[in-house]
């Protein structure tokens, strides 16, 4: 294990000023080959290759000053009681992430009436159910009243349920029909962008709320983490119109290959939330 570690070291953890000059090259190759319309595959593919590894060399070479500041900020009385209190900070984080979703409904919905696209229309409104969502789950004050919490968080779990019926419909339709969203121009790398940070940061946030033993914050973590699925599902086929060739067989089994697992994913999730809710409910009951 150390072995690895220290080989990934090497790999990501460069000097100066090997972690700017790597990243600019980077970089560099892929705004050539999208500036230029190359479209010698082993020269686009490569560039794509490059700016991911140029991406995790500028992200390890940014730690660092994180960190500083992430101290500099504890230090300050702003920061202590940010720090200190769980249930401001799942406030902050929930109203950043409404504050994402809704430039990316925007970006969906002025799409969908220029380019005439009735699916980021829709994609839009599911995103604005999932917004509400977040909005109702703002709205739980933080009384230390775990039965009202359990009650949200099953509630939820329902309404992520039922919701699910409308994914997948769209995949079923994406699939029977070869439909699939499109992003003009470089609009399809800024919406790849979002949809990889979307994912790894809810995630992340999954795994951390898991200690704090909440069902809202569990819940608020759950539905980003779903928003964040559904956006990867709409990538996938526009990446995949766009560079996955003339094969529209392959590109149904694919589309229908990853919207089946976001809406199995979201099933599981919605049913344990269900399962966990009334579970709990039961407890408090008792006790």
């Amino acid at each position: 294990m150390k072995k690895i570690k220290k080989l990934l070291k090497m790999i990501f953890c460069l000097p100066l000023p090997w972690n700017v000059i790597i990243p600019a090259l980077g970089f560099g190759a892929v705004f050539a080959v999208l500036f230029w319309d190359i479209r010698e595959p082993v020269l686009r593919y490569g560039s794509y290759l490059a700016s991911a590894y140029a991406l995790a060399v500028a992200v390890f070479a940014a730690i660092p000053s994180a960190k500083r500041a992430k101290e500099w900020f504890k230090s300050t009385s702003v920061g202590k009681k940010y720090l200190s209190d769980i249930h401001l900070r799942n406030r902050v984080s929930l109203f950043i992430g409404i504050t994402v979703n809704l430039v990316y409904i925007i970006i969906k919905l002025i799409s969908g009436i220029v380019y005439r696209s009735e699916w980021f229309i829709s994609l839009a409104v599911y995103y604005i159910l999932l917004v509400l969502m977040k909005i109702y789950l703002i709205s739980c004050k933080p009384k230390n009243d775990k039965l009202a919490e359990l009650r949200r968080y099953r509630l939820c779990g329902f309404v992520l349920l039922i919701m699910n019926q409308t994914l997948a419909a769209m995949v079923v339709f994406m699939v029977r029909d070869g439909r699939h969203f499109s992003y003009p121009g470089y609009l399809i790398y800024a919406m790849a962008a979002y949809s990889f940070y979307a994912v790894i940061t809810a995630a992340v946030s999954v795994v951390k709320t898991r200690k704090h033993q909440s069902p809202v914050l569990s819940a608020t973590k759950a539905v980003s983490l779903v928003a964040a699925m559904v956006s990867i599902l709409a990538l996938t086929t526009a990446m995949l119109a766009q560079f996955g060739g003339d094969d529209p067989a392959f590109r149904r089994a694919m589309t229908g290959a990853v919207g089946g697992g976001v809406c199995a994913a979201v099933i599981g999730m919605a049913g344990y939330m269900i399962w966990r809710g009334n579970r709990g409910i039961r407890e408090v009951g008792k006790g």
